[in-house]
């Protein structure tokens, strides 16, 4: 469970299981909950200062996400993602990526609605602007929230959904190899603007070369940082 200097700031009462995930999952995907952790429903409840209950459940939403296992009798563990784990994630992305922009090509992108361009716009300067300044927590949290915007216009939410856990796990893999880094700055992919521009210019060869490259990025950054911590 996350180290804290004083009491947690208590968490509000409205959507108690959702705030409780979200902050766990913000502690899993920054490192600061690092994998292999043991914690239980009763030192998160008294962490937040809240009942069981909710926190028994936003648990149980983490590790559908698969970023918890549950431990019969003892609680729960953040999950510990190998190199395996890794590649097998990255292969299955681009599978569906692929698959995705096949479909794109055949039928066309669909409705771009103006402001949902301007939107993932203003997520891709700040993702690429992270990126560029390595800063990993900040860049961890663009990255998603970009992807998950980009991959939504017009998008089927359940693919959207599967991307969306895919690229928060590779993540949480990615980030204690990055912090290993002296120095993260212009380290990670920076594309995101380009990308962008290539959606709303409706270039489907453009956008998909762009986001190959993605994640040929990050896999070649990863599997290149990894060995020197395993």
């Amino acid at each position: 469970m996350p180290e804290a200097a004083g009491p947690a700031t208590p968490v509000r009462r409205s959507s108690l299981r959702q705030q409780i995930a979200d902050a766990l999952r913000d502690e899993v995907l920054t490192g600061r909950l690092q994998a292999g952790r043991h914690f239980t429903v009763k030192e998160i409840a008294e962490l937040y200062g809240v009942s069981a209950t909710p926190v028994r459940e936003a648990l149980v939403d983490l590790a559908a996400q698969g970023l918890l296992d549950v431990e019969q009798h003892r609680g729960f563990q953040v999950r510990r993602l190998t190199a395996a784990d890794f590649r097998s994630l990255s292969e299955a992305r681009l599978f569906i990526v692929d698959a995705a922009f096949r479909h794109i090509a055949e039928h066309g992108m669909g409705d771009l609605p103006a402001d949902a361009i301007a939107s993932v716009r203003r997520r891709a300067e700040a993702a690429a602007g992270a990126a560029q300044a390595g800063s990993l927590d900040v860049l961890v949290g663009c990255d998603l929230r970009f992807w998950r915007e980009l991959t939504a216009i017009g998008g089927n939410p359940h693919i959207c959904e599967f991307l969306d856990r895919i690229r928060t796990q590779t993540w949480v893999y990615a980030v204690p190899h990055l912090r290993a880094l002296r120095d993260p700055a212009g380290v990670c992919w920076a594309g995101h603007v380009a990308l962008v521009d290539a959606v709303a210019a409706r270039d489907t060869a453009a956008a998909h070369a762009l986001t190959t490259q993605a994640d040929a990025h990050t896999r070649a950054l990863v599997e290149k940082l990894a060995p020197a911590r395993s």
